[in-house]
């Protein structure tokens, strides 16, 4: 993995820059992506002096909050990243080409949540989560590319998978990953309401995000108007996780599904391994920093109970029918996993970030 150490050329001597402080800025902040960033970056106390927010034509001029302040969503100008140290591109695919080379430019580090940059040259994929699990060092480069998070279906994935096979070595594994409508923005949050509306009160359905009815109904493919197309997607989950997880991982087999639910990945995955199963050494095995293991009826995990944490609410299930086999039962907040990843390579970033002015 590569971290982002900035050449000298691009060093900024502002002097109104507090030492040990950076100005960031969110592209697509109005987003739900971009406010979950946010807030994560303001709930992780990342060293910000300035938090800018810009987006399209759509959000100019709202309010939003950042921490205890209230400020207005701005234009996305060339301008605007002057003095940046770091420039989030969320939710906006096209934004993120047209404009990232740009804030590079002006010596910004870039971080893509959009995966629109993940074919650039230099370009890396990164789960600090992941990187941390497998102790894999980073190598400072001068000229990084930028930093593209990895799928937050595909972090959760690799973080269970990797944990179980330091318990027992994995014979067959298969996953099947429940997207929310949330991945699609607020675009497809909207469709989705809209659609379940129109179906109780009998009228014509809204398909412009999936061209296919997702209320009340469960899709393994989306109508052919759609973009990007839910294959797309499921192999986008499939590269990264081969990506993150390293040569070593256990293969997994993965189907991804359209959910009729707004909010939050729900995961099943079936794991054969070599021994009989022992729930409580496996249960061990995954518990640890960003699981939330559940043992209880009322706190099994949901979509519902994974809005707004960072943790990943697992249950460990007994497979009553093959003793060397167990299901994870998974959910997690898509959007709270993709943003904190992207504030954690931030801040690793951060560390090898020069500071003040380069004689």
């Amino acid at each position: 993995m590569s971290s982002n150490l900035k050449s000298p050329a691009v060093s900024h001597a502002d002097p109104t820059r507090a030492g040990s402080f950076y100005r960031v800025a969110i592209v697509g902040a109005g987003s739900l992506q971009g406010k979950e960033l946010a807030e994560v970056l303001n709930d992780r106390n990342f060293p910000s002096l300035d938090v800018k927010l810009l987006d399209d034509d759509e959000s100019l001029g709202k309010l939003e909050a950042l921490g205890d302040e209230v400020t207005f969503i701005q234009k996305v100008r060339a301008e605007e990243f002057r003095h940046i140290d770091f420039s989030f591109f969320v939710a906006d695919p096209q934004s993120a080409r047209k404009t990232w080379k740009i804030a590079r430019d002006a010596g910004s580090d870039i971080v893509d949540l959009t995966y629109a940059l993940e074919d650039e040259p230099g370009a890396a994929l990164r789960s600090p989560w992941i990187e941390r699990l497998l102790a894999r060092p980073l190598v400072p480069q001068l000229q990084p590319g930028p930093v593209v998070t990895a799928h937050p279906a595909s972090v959760v994935l690799a973080l269970l998978m990797l944990r179980v096979q330091k318990a027992a070595k994995i014979v067959r594994a298969s996953a099947t990953v429940f997207e929310p409508a949330s991945e699609h923005g607020q675009k497809g949050m909207d469709e989705l309401h809209q659609q379940t509306v129109n179906l109780l009160s009998f009228q014509q359905l809204p398909k412009t995000v999936f061209d296919a009815q997702v209320a009340f109904n469960m899709l393994a493919r989306y109508g052919e108007q759609a973009t990007p197309a839910l294959a797309v997607i499921e192999n986008r989950v499939r590269k990264h996780y081969r990506k993150i997880a390293g040569a070593s991982a256990p293969d997994l087999s993965l189907l991804l599904l359209q959910a009729p639910i707004f909010h939050g990945h729900a995961f099943a995955l079936h794991i054969e391994i070599d021994q009989q199963v022992d729930i409580q050494s496996i249960s061990q095995a995954l518990s640890g920093e960003h699981v939330n293991l559940t043992l209880g009826a009322d706190d099994a995990p949901s979509n519902v109970n994974a809005a707004g944490q960072s943790d990943i609410q697992l249950s460990v299930l007994t497979d009553s029918d093959h003793s060397h086999s167990f299901w994870l039962w998974a959910a997690s907040d898509n959007l709270r996993v993709a943003a904190s990843t992207a504030v954690e390579c931030a801040e690793s970033m951060a560390a090898a970030r020069p500071r003040g002015k380069i004689q």
